[in-house]
């Protein structure tokens, strides 16, 4: 409940924010350094001071503080929030779609101390203590991109298995995978035996696999397999053409090559054991 509370809350400020905004400005990568956030630090910190001096002594406002610049950088927006607080919007795509917009605000004390996250609407599930940890203090745009990466690559592996679902669902059986898709597994029961696949994602940035394991296991029923194998237990052949096509194509396109080859490949199979 507290996480939603924080997402409702978060999602509207970051909302009026944005209806507040008086101006985007679109920012490249070259432009997209320490300079340019050390500029963003310090406009939220004076803002802060500014508006405790009009609280304190009814300073009548000053127009040209009004302004409020929001920052478009790639698929993420820089928001200077009131507080002394920088708030990051990550917009997430898949082939093209928008999907989930996740927040992260950065506060600090003073203008010369170190950044922290104070709160954030990422999964639970996502390293983002670790990256605070490693990059915040030391290289906070390494910090900001790199949970852009994490986000956008997480959203990448789960609608691939979304896609795998909608669109070969019932050929699919026993899926498995982890919340951060790192781990996928499941198998193919459609054929003359039963195929498992097992891929994982050695980074949390990746998109494709770096390991990729396709085994065809002979089904005790198959017509091939003589009345002296159905007694042993199976021995799986491992399907390497599969394996190849996971670790170069996206899910959905490697999981059409795989079955678009497998009965050539089955066939194959069968035939050298047959010979052996």
């Amino acid at each position: 409940d507290s996480d939603k509370l924080i997402f409702e809350r978060l999602q509207k400020e970051f909302e009026a924010a944005r209806v507040a905004q008086t101006e985007e400005i679109s920012i490249d990568d070259e432009q997209w350094n320490d300079g340019l956030l050390a500029t963003i630090r310090e406009k939220v910190h004076i803002e802060a001071e500014r508006k405790a001096m009009v609280n304190l002594a009814n300073i009548p406002t000053d127009s040209q503080f009004q302004s409020r610049t929001t920052y478009r950088i790639r698929n993420k927006v820089i928001y200077c929030l009131d507080g002394a607080r920088i708030g990051i919007q990550y917009e997430t795509f898949f082939a093209g779609e928008p999907c989930e917009i996740y927040h992260c605000v950065l506060e600090s004390k003073s203008f010369l101390e170190k950044m922290t996250v104070t709160e954030h609407t990422l999964p639970f599930f996502l390293p983002i203590r670790e990256v605070e940890t490693d990059h915040l203090s030391s290289n906070a745009i390494r910090f900001i991109d790199h949970l852009e990466e994490i986000l956008q690559s997480y959203i990448d592996r789960r609608e691939q298995v979304r896609l795998i679902k909608e669109l070969y669902g019932n050929q699919i059986g026993e899926l498995f995978y982890s919340l951060p898709y790192t781990l996928i597994e499941f198998t193919l029961e459609d054929f003359e035996c039963k195929v498992t696949v097992s891929i994982r994602y050695s980074d949390l940035i990746l998109t494709l696999p770096s390991q990729a394991r396709v085994l065809a296991w002979p089904l005790r029923s198959a017509k091939r397999i003589s009345a002296a194998d159905r007694r042993a237990q199976p021995v799986p052949s491992r399907l390497s053409y599969a394996e190849n096509a996971l670790k170069t194509l996206s899910l959905p396109e490697a999981y059409a090559e795989i079955v678009l080859e497998l009965p050539r490949a089955l066939k194959q199979m069968f035939y050298s054991q047959e010979s052996d």
